[in-house]
């Protein structure tokens, strides 16, 4: 696409600039940086483009690929190369306004990197990888998958689908496992993340998503924020919040670290991992012990208040201290403020769901939520921040998952079972298939057997490291399909090269169920295709007669078989920017708010859901006396596919790290900088230590992006919340120890390489 006529913005100077003797844009991204990146913090992540000529330049409009705000931009390119970035015009980007984060600004460099994969990869006789071309590797796939559906039935057979690919192509990816290789076992990073959101969230309001719009985080008189490290996974988010924070709005946080979003908290309450419910139980208690609850909404629009009345008597304020350490004083000031606000929005991400009792921690939200009125009315209603560019769509909505078809349409439902089936003349089992962690156990037991991964990196990802390892080294037949040999390509038979969102056209769902277009800024690198081409080829190949002319066509095909995108096309998208579902037909206008006059359940009230004590089901003991818990940080994503490829980024924050408490640290010896050993009943890594009171003196914190020393060696496989069967990452018991590395020198860690405004 060339570049518009448009005066506004970048389009506007760079058009006063060529007037001016075709003068050169320089240093586009370093001038953003300065307006937007702390002093002393600016780095060259994005390449000059002083030296490309106006007219050599084209501006396309997309949508970020990295978290889930669903920030929009214009890119610009020369056709091989994203040079520079900057925020669209305010009508076409809903979401982020004039804001990106720094990652969205200038963490391109992945896309061009030396070890892309640009070609198909197969196997050799000597285990090694060779080229191959697309009609050799789609054989081996072939014969690979056909000779497991022979010998076992498709059961055998699983999906991990993408929540980075686009909603297009995650329907497909649901399509082929059920249809092509008929199999309901496919899943996705969900199942990591927030299907304890999903799953808590539909069973007291209906739907497993947000109740509220970006208008509501920016004008909402009170936060109640928890297990969100806002600005640094959610950074435009956490500007908006900053802002309101700044005029006035009430900001509540309960954490285990003090998270950058605690210093613009009215009250910040330290936490002891793992037992959320209890905190939560104690709002509500007070809050009605103290006639602070809305009785009208409650009577109206609600059921189960008695039983949850009765549920949370014993949480007293004193009670809560003891067992969560928060000061029964800060209890009962945190209920008193969401309370007595006129509205209050609730949100988290996974210190909230990545427990073993991740869905009662939300149930118990809902609650609160409930209880004080809070859902339906502007600036009021529940918000989890969604990690990856696309799981609210790709990884939910589309329904790539073992016990839902697309639309959160239940698999064991004999009526939606019915509507599929005949639009994709197959048959489909009510039973549901395993749950993305159940796949390394089913393989472990022999009921699996091969593994089509998307996107993901579950040698990474998936909780015990090493088990995951095994399984995927031991496993008959795999698959990967993505944009570098990542850990878990190595493991792979045959290894399909993707293409980049910047290389691809569809929509991404955003945090806020706000669908929006994604389109192509880069031609595609090498031999590499969009995901939905391979799977379409694949699934011809298998016998199949796909013959989708463009994404379009694809989302035609889903809308008209998903009630609650039932009024999404792609043409309406790109011309109205973004609508957000529930949108049931094309005349509908999207859903800025859920739950304005009823809930989605069967009798259209909140079913508030009693909820007990809970705790870790694996608690510090003598030998590991102390909780570990994991996240992000600012400049660096998930399993670091993409942002360690940056160099910019890795030159300020490239290597793991455990935050240890200076009391905790004394009493270990251990020095800040210094080679620290952390032990888990599952294994253990070496990682330098950075002295911080952000932790408390029972908790070490470890990020989640790195490769080496991979937290997940520490992690536990086995224990799973037991209905989204969400691994427990936030609490392990582990101990830790000093160490000196081969050298006896020590390694110095960066003064605070999580900490950065954005």
């Amino acid at each position: 696409m060339a570049m518009s006529n448009d005066t506004n913005g970048v389009a506007s100077y760079m058009q006063q600039a060529k007037e001016q003797a075709c003068k050169n844009i320089e240093h586009v991204a370093e001038d953003v940086a300065a307006g937007t990146m702390p002093e002393g913090k600016l780095f060259d992540i994005a390449q000059s483009i002083s030296d490309k000529r106006l007219d050599e330049l084209t501006v396309d409009t997309t949508t970020c690929g990295y978290c889930a705000v669903g920030c929009r931009f214009d890119v610009y390119s020369d056709g091989d190369e994203v040079l520079a970035t900057r925020p669209a015009d305010p009508e076409e980007t809903p979401v982020n306004g004039i804001s990106t984060c720094v990652k969205g600004k200038f963490s391109y460099g992945f896309v061009n990197a030396d070890d892309r994969l640009t070609k198909p990869l197969v196997r050799n006789e000597s285990g090694e990888f060779r080229t191959a071309s697309w009609d050799e590797a789609y054989n081996r796939v072939v014969a690979g998958f056909e000779d497991i559906m022979d010998k076992h039935g498709g059961e055998a057979l699983s999906v991990i689908a993408s929540s980075k690919a686009t909603n297009e192509e995650n329907y497909l990816m649901g399509k082929f496992a059920r249809q092509v290789l008929g199999t309901n076992t496919v899943d996705n990073c969900n199942r990591l993340c927030h299907s304890s959101t999903v799953t808590g969230l539909a069973k007291t309001f209906g739907y497993g998503a947000a109740s509220v719009s970006i208008e509501d985080l920016e004008t909402t008189d009170c936060y109640l924020i928890t297990g969100s490290n806002t600005t640094e996974a959610h950074p435009v988010i956490g500007t908006r919040i900053k802002q309101n924070v700044r005029d006035g709005s009430d900001l509540i946080v309960f954490d285990p670290r003090e998270v950058q979003i605690a210093e613009y908290a009215t009250q910040y309450t330290q936490i002891t991992p793992g037992y959320d419910a209890v905190w939560i139980n104690g709002l509500i208690r007070y809050i009605i012990e103290n006639n602070l609850h809305d009785a009208a909404f409650i009577e109206e629009r609600t059921t189960g208040f008695e039983e949850l009345k009765e549920a949370v008597q014993e949480f007293t304020p004193e009670l809560v201290e003891e067992i969560t350490g928060a000061p029964a004083a800060e209890i009962e000031s945190a209920a008193e403020t969401v309370a007595t606000a006129d509205s209050c929005v609730f949100g988290w991400t996974l210190g909230i769901t990545e427990h073993s009792h991740g869905t009662e921690n939300v149930a118990a939200l809902a609650n609160l939520a409930a209880v004080t009125g809070n859902v339906g009315k502007p600036g009021a209603g529940v918000s989890p921040f969604r990690g990856q560019n696309n799981v609210q769509g790709g990884g939910g909505d589309m329904g790539p998952l073992p016990d839902n078809l697309p639309g959160y349409q239940k698999i064991s439902n004999d009526d939606a079972r019915e509507t599929f089936e005949n639009a994709w003349n197959c048959d489909i089992s009510a039973e549901r298939g395993y749950y993305t962690t159940e796949m390394f156990h089913a393989a472990d037991a022999g009921e699996l057997h091969g593994m089509y991964c998307i996107g993901e990196n579950p040698s990474l990802s998936e909780p015990g490291k090493g088990h995951g390892e095994t399984v995927l080294k031991n496993m008959e037949f795999l698959v990967v399909q993505d944009l570098f040999l990542n850990e878990t390509a190595k493991y792979a038979d045959v290894v399909l090269p993707a293409c980049s969102f910047l290389e691809k056209e569809g929509t991404f769902t955003n945090t806020d169920r706000t669908v929006q277009k994604v389109n192509p800024v880069i031609e595609q690198r090498g031999d590499s295709k969009p995901d939905w081409v391979i799977l379409q080829e694949l699934a011809n190949r298998l016998g199949r007669e796909w013959d989708y002319e463009n994404t379009a066509a694809i989302m035609e095909e889903m809308r008209q078989l998903t009630p609650i995108y039932g009024g999404i096309s792609q043409e309406r998208v790109e011309r109205e920017g973004g609508i957000q579902w529930p949108c049931f037909d094309l005349d509908h206008p999207g859903t800025q708010r859920l739950y304005t006059e009823s809930f989605n359940t069967e009798d259209g009230n909140a079913h508030l859901t009693p909820v007990g004590y809970s705790e870790p089901m694996e608690t510090p003991g003598d030998d590991y006396p102390l909780t570990l818990t994991t996240g992000r940080v600012l400049y660096q994503y998930h399993t670091g596919t993409m942002t360690h490829r940056e160099e910019g980024i890795m030159e300020y924050n490239d290597q793991n790290f455990v935050e240890i408490n200076p009391e905790t640290a004394a009493d270990d010896g251990i020095m800040d900088g210094e080679p620290v050993r952390i032990e888990s009943q599952r294994g253990e890594i070496t990682v330098p230590a950075q002295i911080t009171d952000r932790v408390g003196t029972d908790t070490v914190f470890v990020p989640m992006h790195f490769a080496e020393n991979a937290v997940n060696e520490l992690t536990d496989s086995e224990r799973l919340d037991p209905e989204a069967k969400t691994p427990e990452f936030k609490v392990s018991a582990v101990r830790i120890s000093s160490v000196e590395d081969e050298t006896g020198s020590v390694r110095s860690a960066d003064a605070d390489p999580t900490v950065g405004d954005d």
